[in-house]
C-alpha cells in the first residue's frame, strides 16, 4: 500500500471567554483530518501527518526526503506556509523552494493531490495563493487569481461523469457537500466527477508522475457527516491514493 504525506488539515483557535467582569483567553489545536487518516489506514495505507502549524518547519526540503513517500496530499495549507521556512522568515537565510521541489518530484514520478478548503487552491480571500505557482503547473486544473470558493450551505451532491479505475463501483450520485472550489480542468485532464455542474474530481499525468484535484474538503465543514459516513468515502480516497501513487495503471 501507499506511503502518504499529508500536510495541513489542522488549525489553532485563540478564544477569549467573557463571564461578566472576568475574561480569560485560551487556545485549542484542532486536527480536522482524524477520520480521513483513519479511513486510509483502514484501507492499509501508511499516513504521516504534518499539521499546519508544523508545515513551515517540518515539510521536506530535499527530494530524498520526499522519496520516502509515494503520495503527498496538500489540504487546507497555503503557499505562504510552504514557502516561508523559519530560516527564511526569521533569519533571512535561503532554503529550497518547496513548491518547485514538489513540481520536480512529481515530474520524476511522485503523486500529488490537493483537496479543497479555505487555504487550498486560491482559497478564502485568495490567501492560499497557489495560482501561478509551480503547484498549479503540476495540478490537472487551472486556478483563479481571486477567491475561488463556492459556498453551498443547503448541500449539493457530487455526480460521476466518467468511467475510471478510481471511481469504479462507487455510487453515481454522492452524498452532499457544503462547498467547493471553482476550478477549470486543463486540456489533458479527465474530470471524473462534478458537483453542481462544476469539476469535483480531476486527474492527469505530469511528466512521469500524476496529480489529482479534489475541489471540496476531506473533512468539515465542506465535508459534512453525510459525506464522511458514506460507505464510499474510504474507498474513494484510497483509490485516489493508489492511482496517484502509481499503484494502479
Amino acid at each position: 500500500m501507499s506511503k502518504v504525506l499529508l500536510a495541513g488539515e489542522s488549525w489553532v483557535s485563540a478564544v477569549t471567554d467573557h463571564k461578566g467582569f472576568d475574561a480569560f483567553p485560551h487556545t485549542q489545536l484542532h486536527i480536522g483530518c482524524k477520520e480521513f487518516v483513519r479511513a486510509l489506514e483502514k484501507e492499509g495505507h501508511g499516513i504521516t501527518h504534518i499539521p499546519s502549524h508544523r508545515v513551515a518547519e517540518d515539510f521536506p526540503l530535499e527530494i530524498e526526503e520526499l522519496n520516502k513517500f509515494d503520495v503527498v496530499i496538500l489540504s487546507d495549507v497555503g503557499a505562504n506556509t510552504m514557502l516561508l521556512h523559519p530560516k527564511v522568515f526569521e533569519e533571512g537565510r535561503p532554503v529550497p523552494n518547496r513548491l518547485r521541489l514538489l513540481r520536480e518530484w512529481v515530474k520524476n514520478g511522485g503523486g500529488l493531490m490537493m483537496a479543497g478548503g479555505y487555504l487550498s487552491f486560491q482559497g478564502f480571500e485568495a490567501k492560499a495563493h497557489y495560482a501561478g505557482s509551480p503547484i498549479e503547473e503540476v495540478l490537472p486544473v487551472n486556478i483563479s487569481h481571486w477567491d475561488d470558493r463556492v459556498e453551498e450551505p443547503q448541500g449539493v451532491s457530487g455526480e460521476l461523469t466518467k468511467d475510471h479505475w478510481i471511481t469504479e463501483g462507487l455510487d453515481a450520485q454522492w452524498p452532499i457537500l457544503l462547498g467547493y472550489q471553482l476550478l477549470e480542468p486543463k486540456e489533458d485532464a479527465e474530470t471524473l466527477a462534478t458537483v453542481d455542474g462544476s469539476p469535483l474530481l480531476v486527474v492527469h499525468s505530469y511528466g512521469a508522475g500524476r496529480s489529482v484535484a479534489f475541489a471540496s474538503d476531506i473533512s468539515p465543514h465542506w465535508a459534512p457527516r453525510e459525506f464522511m459516513e458514506w460507505d464510499g468515502y474510504g474507498r474513494l480516497f484510497s483509490r485516489i491514493v493508489k492511482w496517484v501513487g502509481g499503484e494502479e495503471k
